[in-house]
């Protein structure tokens, strides 16, 4: 949304290195628990069973129904202890989405893309969208889960300083420049939890 917000607000506090940042494991959930199990059962919605899944920006926990299998569960993101310890990946990729946005992925690998609560430390959202896309297959979809917490010191500035509102609208944004279709959103926040507002898009 770089016509929306001006340039600074993609910058971060900290500049340095993100797999600086990243090379201590944090074996921590980021969401409430009641957050969680919500997001799980929007899952039972969103996704396909024996799909071809990406978990993007993935960690060491994927919020999966356990009782939904896959033919494939990708990992990738950024600490190299956290993601072989992720039971639900089939595979795992480091890769600093904000030095390389581009995916590893051939195009039409998968049928469904995750992005759970990571969306506000992506300096070039909208080429990690336009490449989300191109890994889609026909008919593929992606959902983008985002609530009120954050690394603050690696989040983007738009995200500090935006109200809830504003930041949803600035992720819609993303997506329609990315080139996506049907944008939905869905508020799922659970009573006395943190909030939990998705975004679906078609490819």
């Amino acid at each position: 949304m770089k016509e929306s917000v001006s340039d600074a607000m993609f910058r971060r506090i900290d500049e340095t290195a993100d797999e600086h940042f990243y090379a201590q494991p944090r074996y921590v959930t980021h969401i409430d628990q009641a957050t969680i199990d919500a997001l799980t059962e929007f899952y039972r919605q969103f996704l396909v069973a024996d799909c071809d899944l990406l978990d993007l920006m993935s960690s060491w926990i994927s919020h999966l129904p356990t009782d939904m299998p896959f033919r494939r569960v990708a990992g990738l993101g950024m600490n190299k202890a956290e993601l072989p310890a992720n039971p639900r990946l089939t595979e795992h990729l480091v890769h600093n989405l904000n030095d390389q946005p581009q995916l590893p992925y051939p195009p039409d690998s998968f049928d469904r893309v995750n992005i759970v609560v990571s969306i506000q430390y992506l300096t070039q959202p909208v080429a990690v969208l336009e490449s989300v896309r191109e890994v889609l297959k026909p008919g593929g979809a992606l959902c983008i889960a985002m609530s009120h917490r954050l690394f603050p010191t690696k989040a983007i500035l738009a995200f500090h300083e935006l109200r809830a509102d504003a930041r949803i609208a600035l992720v819609s944004d993303y997506l329609q420049q990315a080139g996506f279709n049907g944008i939905q959103f869905h508020d799922r926040s659970p009573p006395a939890a943190d909030p939990l507002w998705l975004l679906t898009a078609g490819a």
